[in-house]
């Protein structure tokens, strides 16, 4: 056997666990885990300027690639605390990452010692394990133990906190010998799947419900050959955007009370049967259950047993990988038709198409200053099929999932449930290490934008270029919008006159003069009719520079975007399009 560190033997862990690179803030309990990064020399490291930023980076890099487990390291104390927002996001959206944090000396952890807090006691709530390691042998097979639990069963983070005296003491391991733990994902059986899909075929409008779990279990191309073999429409969830290319005719549009379009929510209520498949059900998609689920039955498959009747009992539970029923799934669905079992679903899905050509809403506004459905108009125009979009929350997030379009898996990187400010560009930031060649255009409103900015330093140091399109209305608008209810515009209000740049009237912070100063390019619109000339000029400066160009579009102060209580009652803000479906060719969204 093998003498060394256990810190060391926690290295080589990560490296047969296929570990590449590491987002974190060195410090002093933390050091014998950078000595032994050092010496390993194998694995990379991107240095955040925050260790909430870190975590994000960690969830971007998990969520762009199939495989991928981002990894965040910290020291004791705060940064621990700060990494508490990303597993909280990483744990609602079902992402496996890995954040390892020092701590104090064993003999220190109950004389409250410097920075030294029960940061596994903390991150529990949050993360589907999280541990202090007391013993130094068991250093190496507690980063086993980890991946494991973050590969099988439902995705999830995991913290392992490591006392300093516990990473430099000396244990046998021999790392010629370590191998991976089995993976274990509960799978459908084929009597599941023929229960559910003669269901689905008693059905005269049924529908295809397609959330994230398809896209951790990299099944997106299963569960577009499982359509089209029964022809029946599929609605993506928001974690699912992309499982179907949106210009697909099978696509029938997402729904839900915000991040929705007409003609999604209009199908799902004209529907008589939906099969969940990978979803959680979440409520800024069902609004309330007794709408959504009026007048049709469910199947439900997740891969957590509990997801299973959390909202609302289904008429079905499956309790399965996504990946491993969509097989299954494909299987039946080909011999049902090879043997003339399956019904004849083209009227159902024309009517849903006509819905998609002719239920939309207007975009093409000359406005000044500019209205945010513009924005989407030209991004569109501008990033074409190839583009992945990443984005948290806020009107921008809502307008731009109502208007942009998605065509592939895991193109658009959005932490749905948890929705923290100031995730998009860390975010992005991984997306970049995990896939350097992908387009990526990050989307934030100006408060998003401001809560981690200082990780823009960070893409300007390790040349991560991306487009980072900044729409900046000078307002909490979501809450502003959100605050009508109670009659007031209270304390949302971003808007000063900024001393230091009069240019820019009462829009305040110089996002323009901030992003240089942190080293990147930024340029600012004002006229709709320049925004394509703005894309065109950052996407040269991205190849001249290799760092991150903000994008800033001037919007108008107030717009509200549309969004409601129930599916069925979402309020129109601004002028809807319903149009002859022969006409709708020419309309721009």
């Amino acid at each position: 056997m093998t003498r060394m560190m256990a810190i060391e033997a926690a290295v080589h862990v990560l490296e047969k666990e296929g570990v590449s690179v590491c987002f974190g803030v060195p410090g002093a309990a933390i050091n014998p885990f950078y000595a032994a990064l050092q010496r390993n020399g194998r694995i990379g490291h991107v240095l955040a300027r925050h260790v909430e930023g870190a975590s994000h980076m960690a969830e971007g890099y998990t969520r762009a690639t199939a495989g991928n487990i981002g990894v965040c390291v910290g020291t004791s104390g705060p940064a621990g605390t700060d990494m508490i927002t990303g597993l909280y996001s990483a744990s609602a959206d079902s992402i496996p990452i890995l954040c390892i944090t020092g701590q104090a000396p064993r003999a220190r952890l109950h004389k409250e010692d410097f920075q030294a807090v029960d940061i596994s006691s903390i991150a529990k709530p949050v993360a589907k394990w999280a541990v202090t390691v007391l013993e130094p042998g068991q250093v190496p097979y507690a980063f086993q133990q980890a991946f494991h639990f973050m590969r099988s069963g439902r995705p999830g983070p995991v913290l392992i906190d490591l006392p300093i005296d516990v990473q430099m003491a000396e244990i046998e391991f021999d790392p010629d010998t370590y191998q991976p733990l089995p993976v274990y994902k509960p799978a459908a059986t084929r009597s599941q799947v023929e229960k559910a899909l003669a269901m689905l075929n008693e059905a005269k409008r049924p529908l295809l419900v397609a959330g994230g779990g398809i896209i951790n279990a990299d099944a997106s191309p299963a569960l577009v050959e499982f359509a089209e073999t029964i022809g029946v429409p599929v609605i993506p969830t928001l974690m699912g955007w992309g499982t179907i290319p949106d210009d697909h005719p099978l696509m029938a549009g997402m729904v839900g009370l915000q991040t929705a379009h007409r003609y999604g929510n209009a199908a799902m209520l004209a529907s008589d049967f939906v099969l969940g498949i990978g979803n959680r059900w979440a409520n800024r998609h069902t609004g309330s259950v007794d709408v959504y689920t009026k007048g049709r039955k469910f199947v439900h498959v997740d891969i957590e047993p509990t997801q299973i009747g959390r909202v609302f009992a289904p008429d079905l539970g499956i309790v399965s990988d996504a990946g491993a029923a969509l097989a299954l799934f494909v299987e039946v669905a080909k011999e049902w038709k090879a043997a003339g079992k399956l019904k004849d679903r083209s009227e159902w899905v024309a009517t849903c198409q006509a819905r998609k050509r002719s239920m939309l809403r207007k975009s093409d506004f000359d406005n000044v200053p500019i209205k945010p459905q513009r924005v989407y108009q030209e991004m569109n125009t501008a990033f074409g099929q190839d583009v992945c979009y990443v984005s948290t929350i806020g009107l921008s997030q809502i307008a731009g999932a109502q208007f942009l379009h998605v065509y592939k898996p895991r193109h658009w990187i959005n932490c749905g449930q948890a929705g923290p400010l100031g995730w998009t560009l860390p975010a992005a930031l991984g997306v970049c290490v995990a896939d350097p060649k992908r387009k990526i255009v990050a989307l934030s409103g100006d408060y998003d934008f401001q809560f981690l900015i200082e990780e823009l330093a960070v893409g300007a140091q390790f040349k991560l270029p991306y487009i980072h399109v900044l729409v900046n209305n000078s307002y909490l608008g979501l809450i502003r919008q959100a605050q009508r209810a109670f009659q007031m515009d209270f304390q949302v209000q971003l808007s000063f006159e900024n001393i230091n740049a009069p240019e820019i009237g009462v829009y305040g912070v110089d996002h323009v003069a901030v992003a240089e100063g942190l080293g990147c390019k930024a340029i600012r619109v004002t006229d709709p009719d320049r925004i394509q000339e703005a894309f065109t000029q950052a996407q040269k400066w991205m190849g001249e520079f290799q760092v991150p160009v903000v994008v800033e579009i001037i919007l108008e102060r107030v717009t509200n975007i549309a969004m409601g209580t129930e599916i069925n009652t979402i309020t129109e803000f601004e002028e809807t399009l319903d149009l002859p479906t022969e006409e709708t060719a020419t309309v721009l969204v």
